[in-house]
């Protein structure tokens, strides 16, 4: 046992004298994970490494984006067809079933079973632009649409699908579910733009319905099915009422059920098996690859958020803007625009809209100036004759070209569930539901559905895509109360018919049916139609075992089922609705958990009693799973509608793994940094010297031997307290940095203190990031002046990620008082060498400061040295000799600083082909998180990496010291540097 291991304990939820266990807790029986012989059988099968088992395994998976949890008996992460082929025909030997998991963003509980649950995400990303001009795509269904979008969009085209969660959801669910969006309509749909899918049957059969021998194949691989087919198409093609019927339901947005116009559209099984699989919800095999026709992507964008007294006359507008041409007509209430205040960038004063007002968000694309002038006339000539208000002083009712605000709108548009979801009051479930109407009803379905939600007591906030008459709509309420459950239910009884026969509406227009829905079917359906549902479920899976309950059931309160109580924990989490957002961003998604998870897992904590077997087992789990293996890095928040900091909340916990003894030891290291910094740099200096020596007695012997020395030492003290040893980490820095003067500089420069105590990669050849900063700055005519006293003060991020509070006090305040000094009280800018470290001087030691202190810093201004290459050298500088390319990593902090697009500018100036990788995130080095946990790196970087080392770049470019060890790292050591470094060789004289 390591000196310093921290007790499982100490991170234990803090619950009221009061706490009583949830009804549906996990209960004690399932605390050792998945039982035998399921997981002896599946780990035979398959192999341990792709079985997940422990219950914090299986807690994790069991929420999503929906009101419902069910937890799986055993996860599988699946990694080809054959694995898949195995799974199922394991389940149907065994009377197990399989439900398909991939982002887990479906709102109707698609991507949950309670049997073996099968991650169809970490291994099936991947996109193949299949035409020179882009035409058509190949994708893997793991791949997110936001990643497939960018993968088209410099050949100008994009999918037709363009759901809210765009960013997170992945493109197997979105075919599965047949999920459009905002722009998609009937017309732009998965069913309307998948040109062909390879899926493989409950049978283990595998169709790739682009084969030219596709049709020979199933005939000889599935002849009863083909058979089957034919004769349903048949029997519908007979009923001319029923063909009526069906083509009728698909003039609207629907997606309840199955789509039954394959049987019309399609002439061969084949045909109607491309049909039948988008929008069978996983219930009728598995999708694992998807050929999209794509659509032209229209750059030239002019968008208008115009703002209405009421309701009523928002839904008139609705048909002018269509007929001008707008691509996207979508409606938010007054509840949904005075919530949408908590998402970041939202005007505060909608918080004070008057109840009736109601906004449309209007877009229009255009593929040229000429087009674009037309159609802004034509929205000119509709806003004439509107009336509209400006109840508050954000609003203007312009029509806008501004790409910022009119990404502006559509975070406030997009955020719809999360940021009304994460205003509902603190326990409440969340449900989401979508229908569709006549677009010539829609005022009247809306002003019904708000009297409706009125008169069962649940507050009201309605949005949609106003366009297709499709409207979404929230209920918040306590699963954990019958009498609210029963509230629910009575609401959802009356909604269903209200839809169905006043309106003769959809009752799930993009969504999916899903558990809710499910139970209501045949209210649409019918039931002959629904009937013949239930057929074609028997004969491709006559077992059932594909996701039972999720498009069928016979059960009336089957979508009562399964309801998840909502726990509160802590406050800055406590909003969480489980959405998903944060997934994709998160640097240890493929390696233990992401921060919906380490929020689900905190919940599932807070149902236990304190000393519970589960309890005890999720806290063995959590140290690593969670808090250890969190980057900290907070791009979660950005990309959370709500902003929660998952990031932040790791941290604090950290802090409360802490004992007495090793805050005291954090804050004498901030005390006596000076010393701590010249013991690191000659630490450095020694091992690179050892290195050295050893190098042509073993190749790699001194790093291996380095490797055994810290590895010992992380055995003995604590693996979160000691580094390891990498063979990138670089020579040591210069004990010396450049002399520079005071007089007329028109800075200060700060070097980072990673940048004091580390030198460059090995290979590199040209300056050190120092000089090459002051020189370019000189010989821009900015010059720059180092102070003299810069060793033994830093950002104080070293204590901040592992949440030392003492020592980050003390060291936040150092530096803001010694910044203030140096920059004579605000006068001079400060320019930070390393972007992680300029977030934290510039944003995170703010909370830590005292009020004096805070004080000073709101003084100071301090510039990323992206930012000041940019602003203030490049315009100055003679470039005189470029490489023929680079390749940049966007460091994390880049992003919270927003000078993502500066480290391009500087790059650019020095390449003539500058390149991001589509799959550049976050490296999880984080200070030194990637040399305590090297695996977290690994994992992160695994698919940058790839993109980066398929082909050869001149140069690897960043801006943060240890971001470059870790990319290095990953990549093979191709000698990552900092973007002025490259700058200097630039515009060096020749």
């Amino acid at each position: 046992m390591p000196l310093f291991e921290p007790k499982p304990g100490t991170l234990r939820p803090l619950t009221g004298a009061g706490h009583r266990p949830a009804a549906d807790r996990v209960p004690d029986a399932r605390a050792q994970g998945t039982a035998q012989p399921l997981r002896g059988d599946l780990e035979r099968l398959l192999g341990p490494g792709k079985v997940l088992s422990t219950i914090s395994d299986l807690v994790r998976y069991a929420s999503d984006a929906s009101p419902y949890r069910f937890v799986p008996q055993a996860v599988v992460l699946a990694e080809d067809v054959a694995d898949i082929s195995a799974v199922l025909s394991y389940a149907r030997g065994n009377g197990r079933d399989v439900v398909f998991r991939s982002a887990g963003t479906s709102l109707n509980g698609q991507a949950q079973g309670e049997d073996i649950l099968v991650d169809v995400r970490r291994h099936w990303a991947g996109t193949e632009v299949l035409d020179p001009d882009g035409s058509r795509v190949r994708v893997r269904p793991g791949t997110t649409v936001f990643r497939t979008n960018a993968a088209l969009a410099p050949y100008g085209r994009l999918l037709g699908p363009d759901p809210a969660s765009a960013i997170a959801c992945t493109v197997g669910g979105v075919v599965a579910n047949n999920a459009s969006g905002m722009t998609a309509g009937t017309t732009r749909n998965s069913y309307r733009t998948v040109s062909s899918l390879t899926a493989v049957l409950p049978s283990g059969t595998v169709v790739d319905t682009a084969s030219p021998t596709a049709e020979e194949d199933l005939a000889r691989a599935e002849p009863a099915l083909c058979e089957g087919l034919m004769a349903l198409k048949a029997e519908v093609e007979a009923d001319q009422g029923l063909v009526a019927r069906i083509r009728a339901k698909y003039e609207l947005k629907n997606t309840n059920g199955y789509r039954l116009d394959a049987f019309l559209d399609g002439a061969t099984p084949v045909e109607i098996l491309r049909g039948l699989m988008v929008g069978s919800q996983g219930t009728l095999g598995f999708l694992a690859e998807l050929v999209f026709d794509t659509l032209p992507l229209y750059r030239r964008t002019s968008t208008g958020l115009f703002f209405f007294p009421a309701l009523s006359a928002a839904a008139a507008a609705v048909p002018r803007f269509t007929e001008a041409g707008a691509m996207a007509v979508e409606l938010m209430d007054g509840n949904t625009l005075r919530a949408s205040v908590s998402v970041s960038g939202v005007p505060q004063d909608w918080a004070r809209l008057p109840q009736e007002t109601t906004a449309l968000l209007v877009e229009f694309r255009s593929p040229d100036d000429s087009s674009r002038e037309e159609c802004e006339q034509a929205v000119r000539e509709v806003l004439a004759g509107l009336e509209l208000v400006a109840p508050v002083a954000s609003v203007t009712n312009e029509l806008t070209r501004d790409a910022k605000t009119i990404a502006g709108y559509w975070k406030a548009r997009k955020a719809f569930v999360t940021a009304v979801g994460g205003s509902r009051p603190s326990g409440t479930t969340l449900i989401t539901e979508d229908f569709a109407v006549p677009p010539s009803r829609l005022a009247e379905a809306c002003e019904a559905l708000l009297e409706l939600q009125r008169a069962h007591g649940f507050d009201a906030a309605v949005a949609g895509h106003a366009a297709h008459g499709n409207l979404h709509f929230l209920l918040a309420f306590d699963a954990a109360e019958p009498a609210d459950v029963e509230r629910y239910a009575a609401f959802m009884d009356e909604f269903c018919r209200m839809t169905v026969e006043r309106f003769d509406g959809s009752l799930k227009a993009e969504h999916a049916t899903g558990r809710n829905i499910a139970p209501f079917l045949e209210l649409e359906w019918g039931a002959r139609a629904t009937e013949l549902m239930w057929r074609i479920k028997r004969l491709l899976d006559p077992a059932g075992v594909l996701a039972p309950g999720v498009l069928l059931d016979r059960d009336p309160r089957a979508h009562l089922k399964g309801l998840k109580s909502i726990p509160g924990i802590e406050a800055p989490a406590d909003p969480c609705i489980e959405c998903g957002f944060c997934e994709p961003t998160c640097p240890s998604e493929d390696l233990t958990t992401t921060p919906r998870q380490r929020i689900v897992l905190r919940r599932e904590m807070t149902r236990q009693a304190p000393g519970s077997p589960v309890n005890d087992s999720l806290l063995d789990s959590y140290g690593y799973d969670a808090v250890d293996t969190c980057a900290g890095d907070s791009t979660c928040k950005l990309d959370c509608p709500v902003g929660i900091d998952t990031g932040a909340l790791m941290k604090k916990l950290r802090h409360a793994r802490h004992s007495p003894r090793e805050e005291r030891a954090a804050e004498r290291t901030a005390r006596h940094f000076a010393g701590v910094e010249r013991s690191a740099r000659l630490a450095v200096a020694a091992a690179d010297q050892l290195r050295g020596r050893l190098r042509g007695r073993g190749g790699d012997l001194g790093d291996r031997m380095l490797g055994k020395m810290t590895g010992a030492a992380r055995r003995a003290l604590r693996p979160d307290l000691v580094p390891a040893w990498l063979p990138e980490i670089p020579a040591a820095a210069a004990r010396r940095l450049p002399a520079t003067a005071r007089t007329m500089a028109a800075a200060v420069y700060y070097p980072a203190c990673v940048n004091r105590v580390f030198g460059d990669p090995e290979g590199y050849e040209g300056l050190s990031l120092p000089e090459s900063m002051v020189i370019v700055s000189a010989r821009a005519g900015r010059p720059v002046w180092i102070p003299d006293d810069v060793t033994g003060t830093c950002c104080a991020t070293i204590w901040h990620s592992k949440g030392y509070v003492s020592g980050n006090t003390l060291m936040a305040n150092r530096m803001v008082e010694a910044a203030w000094r140096w920059t004579d009280g605000g006068d001079l800018p400060l320019v930070v060498d390393a972007s992680s470290c300029t977030l934290g001087i510039a944003e995170e030691v703010v909370p830590y400061l005292t009020p004096a202190n805070r004080k000073l810093h709101e003084r100071l201004t301090i510039f990323d040295s992206l930012v000041w290459a940019a602003r203030e050298l490049l315009s100055r500088l003679t470039v005189e000799q470029r490489v023929a390319s680079a390749v940049l990593h966007p460091t994390c902090s880049m992003r919270h600083l927003g000078d993502e697009a500066e480290l391009r500018q500087v790059a650019e100036a020095c390449a003539e082909e500058v390149v991001v990788p589509l799959d550049a995130g976050c490296c999880a080095f984080a200070g030194d998180r990637g040399l305590l946990h090297e695996e977290l790196t690994s994992a992160a970087t695994v698919r940058e990496a790839a993109e980066v080392t398929a082909r050869s770049f001149d140069a690897h470019l960043s801006a943060n010291r240890t971001c470059e060890i870790g990319l290095d790292h990953a990549t093979g050591n191709r000698g990552y540097h900092s973007v002025i470094q490259e700058l200097e060789r630039a515009t060096r004289p020749r």
